[in-house]
């Protein structure tokens, strides 16, 4: 989708300041952290939402999950982190290009 902010941020089109990319994913710092470490995951491929989910990206998901713990040991977070995917309007979703917040580092605020 040429109008879609991650897909031209996954193709290379607009910069982002990059900390990891494969054949399946990108992961890049948030331009408005919520926490010292704020990295989104973004599947190369445009889906929507979890909602558009089915059964053929199972292994995407997979990957994309399986990334999670190493990036976050990269990024110094030895005591945990916390993963975040909005989901639609309601859920607080702005970018609609599925995508996984990783935060961590100092306190994180409560539910």
């Amino acid at each position: 989708m040429s109008d879609c902010l991650f897909c031209r941020i996954a193709a290379g089109e607009l910069p982002a300041d990059v900390v990891y990319q494969d054949e399946h994913c990108v992961v890049f710092k948030d331009i408005h952290p919520r926490a010292q470490v704020h990295l989104l995951v973004i599947p190369r491929e445009h889906i929507e939402s979890l909602n558009e989910l089915q059964p053929e990206h199972n292994a995407l998901l997979a990957h994309m999950m399986q990334r999670l713990p190493e990036l976050a040991r990269q990024q110094g977070l030895e005591t945990g982190f916390r993963t975040i995917i909005n989901t639609g309007r309601g859920g607080g979703q702005e970018v609609f290009h599925l995508h996984i917040h990783l935060l961590g580092g100092g306190a994180l605020s409560g539910f």
